[in-house]
């Protein structure tokens, strides 16, 4: 292996009759330091990315159906998880093998467009024992795993309900899903035809001091409810609360074009062949939107986090299609409100039941269906993750391994788990319901063809693709194992709550809670979500934070304390950074572990280290100077 300039490289020498690439065994994930499994090295640029060949003066890119006009000297594969791969060949009479390897390489991308693109792949170490293998989290295909998760996080007042076995409310939705307990499951189906795509109000999370974090689509104005379905919504929406707040989840976060557009910049940015000066590189990085995307989900996510802690209320997240940023914010929720959520098994389990089993379109949005509808909100929410684990890293069980793991893991094509848009194709082409007629697909795809992937495998069976020692740097050091759930509140605890008025119903927009006369869109007067936001009145945006507004100024709601396992991100300025190892990985000086190379960037990676330690080392009161303590036990910074 060789240097080429940029990027990781391959040189092909003429010891074999077919020149080797350099893929026999695991290579790092540049910039990380950890070993990457073959199958992520060349599967994910081959199913996602371009091919760049390079002569001794042409450039040529490949795209599927393109034809190879000279014999290359080096092929450049950019995946579009920013890795560069690229293949070198020596002078040496190779030049009808770099022909040969460059044509099989463009006509292996022309296969796993469409339908085959995501056929998947073997995995050798699965054997004829993958049926038989118990998930490492709980997958939420059963009714028993819902209502075990339903009584680990002592929501009482809700049950699991069984309304969509036979998906013949939505497909996008779950078979099951958590409803208020006296709520029958005729009224959940004639409530749910009421929302954007069916997709009515249902629990996300239950806070311990008593709060409910709810999810649903947009009210479909259309339709025509009678007084008894406006009473079920109503009380959907309300799950048992005096007080409610209804979170307009898109205002002020981007579109779905937004999102797209601002990762196609800092791809082309990121690139080890960008264009941009050195002197105008950050300014260009600004031009992309993506931290300022990024300090918007943060900064949104941290005002829903004290709505919810603040006193005991339900909380709505309403957004159109309720398979996006809803996902995105309860998870970034849950993340700063549950301590759990922050153990490498809590957030596995927390994305398999915000994202998966929730119905993100992962297919559609990473770009495997060719529609317009492309935009990485998943990669989005990674980066929020990562940012959060920077600012508090004591806090996070997992480390920035296991996030860049499962940031490549959405483009290999090895299990149904982010290959697929809906619970119902991931069931459809498993043959989990084969006995079932389905009902309801209007709107809706069939899912892909195709039988090589392992429907009995996800995409946190780990080991299959990582060895034990892989596996290890998915923990972090730093974590403060003080901060373990056994030690966070019991499952009852309101009296950090402060009780909400009686009968109270707010919008949440623009930083500021606005009163609202009613829930619904369908009485008199319309709801205030139910109206296109341009006719609205827009607050202005406050400059306080809402962690201020609630426990700082309002004194009738009198005075709180920040509640135990709460995190506040910081999401102003310099504290948005960008994840380096993540768009960087295919620099040579990220790489190879040299991202300080001039004296005023070895300055600033010493600042770095320095607000890392200094998070990670307690702060010593002079009673504890007295007691016995472990030197090598690195705690948090106390709050």
């Amino acid at each position: 292996m060789w240097w080429g300039g940029r990027g990781q490289s391959f040189n092909v020498t003429p010891q074999k009759e077919e020149p080797e690439m350099g893929l026999s065994g695991p290579k790092s994930v540049q910039g990380s330091g950890m070993p990457e499994p073959r199958s992520h090295q060349l599967g994910s640029c081959l199913a996602s990315g371009c091919l760049q060949v390079n002569g001794l003066s042409r450039v040529q890119l490949l795209r599927p159906g393109s034809l190879l006009k000279f014999i290359p000297e080096e092929i450049l594969i950019h995946g579009q998880d920013f890795r560069l791969l690229r293949v070198g060949f020596e002078a040496g009479g190779l030049e009808p093998q770099a022909f040969q390897v460059t044509m099989a390489i463009v006509q292996a991308r022309a296969q796993n467009s469409q339908a085959q693109q995501y056929a998947g792949i073997t995995l050798s170490k699965a054997g004829q024992s993958s049926g038989s293998r118990k998930p490492p989290i709980p997958l939420l295909e059963t009714s028993e795993d819902w209502e075990i998760e339903r009584k680990k996080q002592g929501a009482r007042g809700w049950r699991v309900s069984t309304v969509n076995e036979r998906f013949d409310v939505a497909t996008s939705l779950p078979r099951y899903f958590w409803v208020p307990n006296r709520t029958l499951d005729s009224e959940v189906r004639r409530a749910f035809g009421h929302f954007h795509q069916s997709r009515g109000p249902r629990l996300s999370w239950h806070h311990p001091g008593g709060s409910d974090l709810l999810r649903c689509g947009g009210f479909y104005t259309a339709s025509d409810p009678n007084k008894d379905d406006i009473r079920v919504v109503e009380s959907m929406l309300q799950a048992g609360h005096s007080d409610v707040v209804l979170v307009d989840t898109m205002d002020e976060l981007p579109s779905l074009a937004d999102v797209q557009l601002a990762h196609l910049r800092l791809r082309a940015l990121c690139l080890p062949d960008s264009s941009v000066a050195e002197d105008k590189w950050l300014s260009a990085l600004d031009g992309t939107r993506w931290l300022d995307y990024v300090r918007s989900c943060l900064r949104k996510a941290s005002d829903i986090s004290v709505l919810v802690t603040s006193r005991v209320r339900s909380v709505v997240l309403q957004e159109r299609g309720d398979r996006d940023f809803n996902g995105l914010l309860s998870s970034l929720v849950q993340l700063l409100s549950a301590p759990e959520a922050r153990t490498l098994l809590g957030f596995q389990s927390l994305v398999q039941r915000e994202w998966v089993a929730a119905g993100h379109p992962f297919l559609t949005r990473l770009g495997g269906t060719g529609a317009s509808e492309e935009a990485p909100v998943f990669l989005l929410f990674l980066d929020c993750v990562w940012q959060l684990l920077q600012q508090s890293p004591a806090e996070f069980e997992f480390s920035e391994f296991f996030l860049l793991a499962l940031h490549d893991s959405v483009r290999v094509p090895d299990t149904l788990t982010f290959l697929r848009d809906t619970p119902w194709e991931r069931g459809k082409q498993s043959g989990q319901f084969n006995t079932y007629t389905q009902v309801y697909t209007a709107g809706y795809s069939q899912p892909p063809a195709g039988n090589s992937v392992n429907p009995q495998l996800s995409v946190w069976d780990w080991d299959l693709r990582y060895s034990k020692e892989q596996i290890l740097q998915f923990h972090n050091l730093g974590y403060d194992p003080e901060h373990c759930p056994d030690s966070w509140l019991p499952r009852q605890q309101p009296s950090f709550m402060v009780p909400g008025p009686p009968s109270s119903v707010w919008l949440f927009s623009r930083g500021a809670l606005t009163p609202l006369n009613q829930l619904c869109p369908w009485r008199d007067s319309p709801s205030l979500l139910a109206v296109s936001s341009r006719w609205l009145p827009r607050p202005a945006i406050s400059s306080e934070s809402l962690a201020d507004q609630e426990w700082g100024l309002p004194s009738h709601w009198g005075a709180c304390p920040l509640p135990p396992g709460l995190l506040l991100p910081g999401y102003l300025g310099p504290q948005i950074r960008l994840w380096r190892r993540c768009y960087l990985r295919g620099r040579p000086e990220v790489q190879m572990g040299l991202s300080a190379p001039t004296i005023s960037g070895l300055q600033a990676e010493l600042a770095h280290l320095q607000e890392l330690l200094r998070k990670w080392t307690p702060r010593i009161s002079p009673e504890d100077h007295s007691k016995k303590r472990n030197p090598n036990t690195i705690m948090s910074q106390s709050r």
